[in-house]
């Protein structure tokens, strides 16, 4: 829930793979969150993520990051964590494990 009583956006807004840009974003109320990538021989390189202070306490980087990883699955590939945030998230979701190049 949001500091106004009303329900969390987050779970409400959608994450997209902008191809374009390489980088998975997600918009709430009018701020961009966004995680860089590349892929490369087989492998999805996660090498930034960034979520503006706006944002801050609402799971938006980890909803990013769970998406990247879920994408990555689904087109079999590996991934290499080279962002902090990223290396976290995965220690922290051992469900992801199979993924880690």
């Amino acid at each position: 829930m949001d500091i106004d009583g009303g329900a969390d956006k987050t779970s409400e807004a959608t994450v997209r793979d902008n191809a374009e840009k390489r980088r998975f974003e997600i918009e709430i109320d009018g701020h961009l969150a966004l995680a860089d990538y590349r892929i490369h021989d087989g492998v999805m390189e996660l090498y930034h993520t960034e979520s503006p202070p706006a944002l801050a306490g609402r799971g938006v980087a980890s909803q990013l990051i769970r998406n990247a990883l879920l994408s990555a699955r689904t087109q079999g590939l590996k991934v290499r964590p080279a962002c902090s945030f990223v290396v976290s998230y995965m220690k922290r979701h051992p469900e992801f494990a199979d993924l880690a190049e």
